[in-house]
This record gives structure tokens, C-alpha cells and sequence, in this order.
């Protein structure tokens, strides 16, 4: 497996552990993220769905690298997550901008090195089948 690969897992991960919170443990979902508002037991499960989606993401792009259609849905996942975050954090003030940051750390470092390998591993399978 490729060292983008290896990070994507570690993320998707990571990302589980925000799952249990948001269907188990709510409030420790609200002290770590979501800091300034309330948040309801449905709101929970919601971002608990929401990043077990993104979790999956995270596990399949892994494994398959090589799919364009995959990666760019994976890629778009950590896009949409940082705006996310950062609506809440600066329009919305739903969040303090410490909890941002680790967000932001995780989304950010995903994005930039998704960019930088994007037709690497395409361009990979090409060559293979020419050879």
C-alpha cells in the first residue's frame, strides 16, 4: 500500500472514533467539536452517519487508489468537511476555533496531498497496461 493510502486509513480511523461519539457519547461529541451550541441526540447521529459516510471513503480510496471516480469522491469529502467546519466555526460561531484546528489539520494535509498524487497513481495503471 502507497504512504497516501496508509494516511487515508489512519483519517478513516480517526474518523471512527468520531462515529461512536456521535452515536454514544454526545456529549463528549459536543465538548470536542461543537463547543458553543447545542447539540441534540439527533444531531449526534446525524454527524455519526455523516462521518461513518466519510469513514467508508476514506477505507475504500485506500485500497483503490487507482479509482479516479473514488478518489475524486474522497477528495470532494474532505472539501466539503473543511467547508463544513469552517461555516460553523466563522459564520455560524457554533464552534471554538480550537476544535478547528485539528479538523482543519487532518482535512488540510488530506487535500493538499490528494492534489499533489492526483494523476499519480492513474497515470501508474496506465503505464502498467502499455507495458
Amino acid at each position: 500500500m502507497r504512504a497516501l493510502g496508509w494516511w487515508l486509513m489512519l483519517v478513516g480511523s480517526l474518523r471512527l472514533a468520531s462515529v461512536w461519539f456521535g452515536f454514544f457519547d454526545i456529549w463528549a461529541l459536543r465538548l470536542a467539536v461543537f463547543s458553543k451550541s447545542p447539540m441534540t441526540e439527533v444531531h449526534g447521529r446525524t454527524f455519526g452517519v455523516w462521518t461513518l459516510l466519510t469513514c467508508t471513503l476514506c477505507f475504500l480510496c485506500a485500497f483503490n487508489l487507482d479509482n479516479k471516480q473514488l478518489y475524486v469522491a474522497t477528495f470532494l469529502s474532505f472539501i466539503y468537511a473543511l467547508g463544513h467546519f469552517l461555516t460553523e466555526c466563522l459564520i455560524y460561531q457554533t464552534m471554538a476555533i480550537a476544535n478547528l484546528t485539528t479538523v482543519s489539520i487532518f482535512a488540510g494535509t488530506s487535500i493538499v496531498w490528494m492534489l499533489l498524487q492526483w494523476n499519480a497513481h492513474q497515470l501508474q495503471q496506465v503505464n502498467l497496461k502499455h507495458s
